[in-house]
């Protein structure tokens, strides 16, 4: 983390500014970072043992011309102080000039669970990123994006019982919420946390919420509610900041 802040610096020492990384943002002449995306605009979910890449894109613009950009992704409350980190494995990213004053930039960045993917560092991460023009003028952002990196979840197939089931009598629906682990790369139960049991009527597309119960400490949901007509059950996860959402299979019932 702090050899890859000290390439950065150091290339950047050697232009015609300085632009200490440990500083909040930084802002000389035009320069412009924009429309910064990380992984598409979606959470980067990993498994017990998963190795995820992916790519950093923004825009950088003057009026004098792009010369060149680079990024790292962090997660902490700056990059100088960051407890994990994601570099791009070179100083300078790639740009591709669109226009005389237009460039767009991305690199690939590598998440490993249980390297710096642990457990203490799944949430909102950071997008440090600075451009320089090709005038010297340039624009440094210590957080030019954020996004999440988030722990996966699953909920396994619904379970409806009994089946078929007599009109107004009970139906028990189950199913087991597990959450990787990354500090040790397994995944196991994942307790205590709502889970919302949802109903679809045959014959429709929208499911509905029925009720919201609790997984028991092995991430087991257990739900009882009167059968009224044809349709299917699932249950739905909404995650968190550091949990990935997880929607079951469902199962449809016979309602005679």
């Amino acid at each position: 983390m702090r050899a890859t802040l000290g390439i950065v610096t150091g290339a950047l020492a050697l232009t015609a500014f300085a632009a200490p990384a440990a500083q909040a943002d930084e802002h000389v002449g035009n320069t412009k970072i924009s429309n910064v995306v990380v992984n598409g605009g979606k959470p980067i979910v990993l498994g017990a043992t998963a190795k995820k890449t992916v790519k950093v894109k923004f825009t950088v613009t003057d009026n004098s011309g792009v010369w060149r950009a680079a990024a790292q992704l962090f997660h902490g409350k700056s990059i100088e102080t960051a407890d994990s980190a994601a570099a791009s494995g070179s100083t300078w990213i790639k740009c591709t000039k669109v226009s005389s004053t237009k460039a767009t930039c991305s690199a690939n960045y590598t998440f490993t669970a249980g390297a710096n993917a642990n457990n203490s560092v799944a949430g909102t991460w950071k997008t440090w990123a600075i451009a320089q023009a090709k005038d010297n003028n340039y624009v440094q952002k210590d957080n030019a994006k954020s996004f999440k990196v988030q722990r996966a979840t699953k909920l396994e197939t619904a379970d409806a019982s009994p089946e078929p089931v007599i009109k107004g009598e009970s139906v028990t629906v189950t199913s087991k919420l597990t959450r990787a682990n990354w500090n040790t790369g397994t995944t196991g139960g994942y307790g205590s946390q709502s889970v919302k049991l949802q109903f679809k009527k045959a014959g429709t597309s929208t499911y509905k919420d029925v009720k919201t119960v609790k997984s028991d400490s092995t991430g087991a949901v257990t739900a009882t509610v009167k059968a009224t007509v044809d349709g299917t059950y699932r249950y739905v996860f909404a995650g968190s900041s550091g949990t990935a959402a997880a929607t079951a299979v469902g199962d449809t019932i016979d309602v005679q």
